[in-house]
């Protein structure tokens, strides 16, 4: 039994800790039950197609992924409190907008400004809210926790966001089958509603110990960027290391229209939590067996064992197949994660180390970027202008194969040695 002044989890959290981690479990549901039906209801619902429904499926996740570079300011000038708040109201009128633009009752509006305008100018509103969670829940968590169980608050935290992915699809599948596709927004709208009350009655900000010089400013933000852009060995891992995010979003932006198109299998989203249901499951192993390789060793595998996964979707169009195949890719990201950071680290400026982490998320952004075009060409071409969806995961699988490439030579060649 330990001692009664150690620190454990029963006294090493604040309660803004607890409350800030149950507003991210239901924000995640919201969100990945949204995201996991995004590119189908654009497409099919909406009109746009699949090549249109792509590329906006990928602004939007850039957008989320990106934007936390710079929301990060008003969490330091507004306050945590104050820019969930903030979030969540943005969060419920957007998710409410990209909704009513399937029903008969927004279609004034959607003619108004022509279906891409319309849902381009919602997506948007939506990412620009979406992109205050993070520095705000990250924030807190950091603020909240007793340093010796930081670690364990951030566990917490992670594990809570992949039970979202894991969740938040089902929960958006019975949605669908009950009421209708565009309801999955609605009921999005309505969770964040709840979730700016919630915030507002129970979310208190977390004390803050005073620190020397002034919060950061946005031109501060973006002499950041332009010293962190100018760096090309860093900038450029980054760059190559998207190739596995590429990878990651065609769960959300073409393997839906696989699943229901191919497949036959027109509860699509089941099949889209198997990945977050596998890192549930071999996370905490995986992390445990890898922690002692190399980074570059990891993380190699890791890149081949994903970029496998899609040979196997491709060899056989079958539901076991596509399930063995998104599995696998799993156990590529959990066998990448745990070293990609202190690989990246090892990159920058040893008097920089901070300013360049900061920017260490931007492969999940350029991968969604260039993922939600790719995803829709290939269901355009594929499955739509011609019938061959084998080659779809050919090309996804030779995009992991060739990033995987890249990093070897990038290791070997430009990495410093403490990196590599």
């Amino acid at each position: 039994m330990p001692p009664a002044h150690a620190v454990t989890w029963r006294n090493g959290f604040k309660s803004a800790f607890w409350i800030a981690n149950v507003l991210e479990l239901f924000e995640r549901f919201a969100f990945y039950g949204s995201k996991a039906v995004l590119a189908v209801y654009l497409a099919n619902t909406i009109g746009l197609g699949a090549q249109t429904a792509g590329s906006l499926a990928g602004l939007y996740s850039g957008l989320i992924f990106s934007l936390p570079i710079i929301a990060g300011t008003f969490v330091d000038r507004y306050g945590f409190r104050r820019t969930l708040m903030a979030c969540f109201a943005m969060f419920s009128l957007g998710y409410f907008l990209i909704g009513l633009g399937g029903m008969s009752a927004g279609q004034g509006l959607v003619q108004a400004l022509g279906k891409t305008g319309y849902i381009t100018s919602v997506l948007v509103l939506t990412a620009i809210g979406g992109s205050l969670i993070k520095p705000c829940i990250v924030g807190t968590v950091a603020k909240t926790s007793h340093p010796d169980v930081k670690a364990l608050g951030y566990s917490i935290y992670y594990t809570l966001v992949n039970f979202g992915g894991a969740v938040g699809p089902i929960l958006a599948l019975q949605v669908r089958e009950g009421l209708g596709i565009e309801y999955v927004l609605v009921m999005s709208s309505l969770v964040s509603l709840l979730l700016l009350l919630g915030t507002f009655l129970f979310f208190k900000e977390p004390e803050v110990e005073p620190i020397g010089g002034n919060p950061r400013t946005l031109g501060q933000v973006f002499r950041d960027m332009l010293l962190v852009f100018g760096n090309f060995r860093f900038i450029s891992f980054l760059v190559i290391f998207s190739g596995f995010w590429i990878m990651f979003w065609q769960i959300f932006y073409s393997f839906p229209f696989y699943v229901t198109d191919v497949l036959q299998f027109p509860r699509f989203e089941l099949m889209e939590t198997i990945d977050a249901w596998t890192i549930i499951l071999v996370g905490v192993p995986m992390t445990a067996l890898v922690k002692k390789w190399r980074p570059i060793t990891a993380m190699t595998l890791g890149f081949a064992l994903a970029s496998f996964s899609w040979l196997i979707v491709a060899g056989s169009p079958t539901v076991m197949a596509a399930i063995v195949g998104i599995a696998l890719f799993a156990f590529g990201e959990a066998t990448q994660a745990p070293r990609f950071y202190e690989y990246v680290a090892g990159l920058a400026p040893k008097d920089q180390v901070g300013t360049f982490m900061g920017f260490a998320f931007l492969p999940v952004a350029i991968g969604s970027f260039v993922g939600g075009p790719l995803g829709g060409w290939l269901v355009q071409h594929y499955l739509r202008d011609t019938m061959n969806p084998a080659m779809m995961w050919y090309i996804v699988a030779a995009v992991g194969f060739v990033s995987t490439a890249l990093m070897l030579l990038y290791n070997k060649f430009f990495a410093p040695r403490e990196a590599s």
